[in-house]
């Protein structure tokens, strides 16, 4: 889990980025999982936005998401959750 200057730090740039993957209401498939595990691989910042039911059946999709990926949830904003992953192999971002 990043620490809060880190969380600060990720929120401020993910602040300008508009989301890469949205979440209809056919919910979390297989190819939209890969799309966020392919936008974290290349981004490692990413937007994803999450376009179902309620709250609870969001965050529940968002835990999921958090599950399968190995992300860590920066920020959630009503239908806007940012997810950071770090690659190992080729990091994209440097913390502070």
């Amino acid at each position: 889990m990043p620490i809060e200057r880190h969380i600060k730090h990720l929120r401020a740039l993910a602040h300008s980025r508009k989301p890469v993957v949205s979440i209809g209401r056919n919910g979390l498939t297989d190819p939209v999982m890969e799309e966020i595990c392919k936008a974290l691989d290349h981004h490692e910042l990413i937007k994803v936005k999450v376009a179902i039911g309620d709250r609870e059946q969001r965050d529940a999709a968002i835990d999921q998401i958090q599950e399968q990926t190995g992300a860590e949830l920066v920020q959630r904003v009503g239908f806007i959750a940012t997810l950071f992953r770090r690659n190992r192999d080729k990091p994209v971002i440097t913390l502070p």
